[in-house]
């Protein structure tokens, strides 16, 4: 990679070692580069990535001389090169570590340990029951404390927050589809504490159209969401006006498997369908264009994310720019979360290298925040240290690797901004898509974005199975003898019984003329027009009004229910993590994993390679490889095979050895036992026929897909016992 700059000119000795060597000329470096692959196309170095860009082995100046905006500065529109002139010199971006435990009491201990050790915002999830409207006394029980932290009342906002100063301290709840319940407790606890909102810093996260990609339903309509979203943008604009209502969230298509160029395009159009929809309820662009929030996904492959999150910034700045939005409101507020679907339970350790390498990217992106996954996200709640290694991991980029004095440390680098300008260009193409069918609402009830997700999300599932994508520890070099973090999950049903009782006992403490008065808080809620509507919120918060009185008297006369197909949640690991807790579960019943024994034939020279592959591909699920040096003969390698009692043997040779092994090995072994299952480590194209009618079974190759072989396998050792 090459990087434009404004350097002084070289010393003379410098000059002088230059001139020693001759700059090879691109042909030369082709030629080079071929000879590398003997003889094979240099097209061999391009990779085909799922956004459908071929990354070319290497850029030159040429490759980004072309490309508009190259030349803009930090803080001056488009923001290609963030929204700050000075980058994060100034300030640097907020350490906003969610914190996933189902009690206000659970949240408040940690979120405090964690803010006196270098956290600096509060990023509060709600829990399932909390973000429907639902108190946990109507709730579902599984839904009480589940993915955060179950709210109700101001009083249990309150405990969430003790000792926080919500002046100084940004604040962020995901209260995703329950705004504005929410933001009434919030500002309630504000004005109860003598605070002034005016003062607030942070975000309610309103984002309907996300929560009904993400879980398919909606508990009102769309229409109505965004009378509420008008609703809550007038009431900040004038109460509120540094405290962010509205973050579309990429997260739901990034942990469906989405591409970078998909996230992004259909954070995109909706986006810009809430802008819309805000402009015919009268706000005007500059009010609400500025008060918008991105919050994208940031995975593995790091370019590609570098460019995705930069390209937010151009993308968004084009949008508002079309509808009149002034160079201010073009600023794009910049939130990222490291990915969710490329976390694994087994080798979980490796995850935290996986987020060092996220946070990075998002941190050299120029994000406003950022969150750090826990290493053992997957498994279960983070403990102290998790998250100690999670926050660390920003506060090492900040202080010790010091991306903080760099403004746009990727800027004028030609993979970086080629990336990005191929990034901007497809999401905008796919935006259009969207925007010809009606825009983001209508094309998810016509299934389009699932549908695009989905193919990508296939495509992530075959290239894993097929081991052509690598997720270290799970389908390539598995550790059979780690030992896992134990899960830490919520006692749900104990939890449910605790919150319902509590918000009983919360309801029957009230006075008749408490109960009176919050009957005529909710009442006035109801009669209440636009901005006027939080504002009486507001006040059957402080009367004493729950969330979930709240929620259905806002939602009175609205109470139907969107739906749409959901986007199906995407893990890379959870096939190959199936495959291992069936062998675990095989060991804890016998004693033992399931075994596979290796017919190694010939010297270790001549076995080795299909030896190392055979055990790499059994241990990928959990199974027990018996290794050896090889054995001379065939009749040895087949009576070593029965007497290890394996229910599995693998012949590993050559292809040249094989036609003359392959039948007796299978004869002396089927013949012994016949539910022996023979497999060769190969796949040699002339022999197949051959080696099947003498009595193999399968065959594994660079090209077989893993999860079905082992799946099969297991399901014949499940058959047999």
């Amino acid at each position: 990679m090459a990087f434009e700059t404004n350097s002084t000119p070289p010393s003379n000795s410098s000059r002088l070692l230059l001139e020693e060597f001759t700059p090879p000329t691109l042909e030369e470096w082709q030629a080079e580069a071929e000879r590398s692959l003997k003889g094979r196309p240099l097209e061999k170095l391009i990779t085909k990535t799922y956004e459908g860009i071929d990354v070319q082995p290497m850029y030159r100046r040429a490759d980004a001389a072309d490309l508009p905006y190259l030349n803009s500065l930090p803080g001056f529109a488009p923001y290609l090169r963030g929204s700050a002139a000075a980058g994060y010199t100034t300030a640097p971006w907020l350490i906003s570590q969610e914190i996933p435990y189902s009690t206000a009491a659970d949240f408040n201990s940690a979120l405090r340990y964690d803010m006196e050790r270098g956290q600096t915002a509060v990023h509060l999830p709600l829990d399932q029951a909390s973000q429907l409207g639902h108190d946990p006394d109507e709730a579902l029980p599984g839904s009480v404390g589940a993915d955060g932290v179950s709210i109700a009342t101001v009083d249990d906002l309150a405990a969430a927050l003790e000792g926080i100063d919500l002046e100084q301290t940004p604040l962020f709840f995901g209260a995703t589809s329950a705004a504005v319940p929410t933001a009434a407790l919030l500002f309630a606890l504000v004005k109860r504490q003598g605070r002034d909102t005016a003062n607030l810093r942070g975000s309610l996260e309103m984002d309907p159209l996300g929560t009904l990609a993400r879980t398919g339903q909606l508990p009102r309509s769309v229409a109505g969401a965004y009378n509420v979203m008008a609703h809550l943008l007038r009431w900040s604009l004038l109460n509120a006006p540094h405290f962010l209502v509205v973050t579309v969230h990429g997260q739901p298509y990034a942990d469906a498997g989405a591409s970078a160029v998909q996230e992004l395009a259909f954070v995109l159009a909706t986006a810009t369908e809430y802008l819309r929809q805000m402009i015919e309820r009268g706000l005007s662009v500059n009010d609400v264009a500025p008060r918008l929030r991105f919050s994208l996904s940031v995975g593995g492959n790091y370019f590609m994310e570098v460019a995705k999150l930069r390209a937010a910034r151009l993308v968004w700045a084009k949008v508002v720019k079309a509808f009149g939005g002034s160079d201010d409101a073009q600023k794009l507020t910049l939130h990222a979360r490291t990915a969710a679907g490329n976390k694994t339970v087994y080798d979980p350790w490796v995850n935290m290298l996986r987020v060092t390498t996220e946070a990075f990217a998002g941190a050299v992106a120029g994000v406003d925040s950022l969150h750090t996954g826990h290493f053992d996200e997957a498994i279960g709640q983070p403990d102290e240290f998790s998250r100690r290694i999670a926050r660390n991991t920003q506060i090492i980029l900040q202080n010790e690797a010091h991306l903080s004095k760099v403004v746009d440390p990727a800027g004028g680098a030609y993979t970086v901004e080629k990336l990005t300008d191929d990034v901007a260009r497809r999401a905008w193409t796919l935006f259009q898509q969207v925007e010809q069918q009606g825009g983001m609402a209508a094309a998810l009830s016509a299934g389009f974005p699932q549908g695009q997700v989905a193919q990508v999300a296939a495509a992530r599932t075959k290239n894993l199975a097929t081991r052509k994508d690598v997720l270290v520890g799970t389908n390539r070099y598995p550790n059979l003898i780690e030992t896992v973090p134990p899960a830490r999950h919520p006692d749900h049903a104990a939890l449910h019984q605790t919150r319902s009782q509590a918000i009983a006992e919360y309801r029957t403490g009230l006075s008749n003329e408490q109960n009176t008065a919050v009957l005529a808080a909710l009442a006035r809620v109801l009669d209440a027009k636009d901005e006027a509507v939080l504002a009486a919120a507001i006040d059957a918060a402080l009367a004493g009004a729950t969330l979930g009185e709240l929620a259905r008297t806002l939602r009175h006369g609205d109470e139907t229910v969107t739906s749409v197909t959901p986007l199906a949640l995407y893990r890379a690991a959870a096939p190959f993590e199936a495959l291992r807790d069936f062998a675990e579960d095989y060991a804890t019943e016998h004693g033992h994993r399931p075994r596979v024994f290796l017919a190694n034939l010939g010297p270790i020279p001549q076995h080795k390679a299909r030896a190392d592959f055979a055990t790499d591909f059994f241990q990928v699920g959990g199974f027990e490889v018996l290794n050896n040096n090889g054995f001379a003969a065939p009749d040895a390698a087949a009576q070593a095979a029965l007497d290890s009692g394996a229910p599995i043997v693998v012949i590993c040779s050559t292809d040249d050895d094989y036609p003359q092994a392959v039948p007796p090995i299978c004869r002396q072994v089927k013949a012994a036992n016949p539910d022996v299952t023979v497999v060769l480590a190969g796949y040699p194209a002339d022999q197949i026929e051959a080696h099947k009618a003498a009595g193999v079974n399968e065959f594994i190759h660079v090209r077989a897909d893993v999860v079905d072989v082992l799946g099969r396998l297991q399901g014949k050792l499940v058959t047999e016992d």
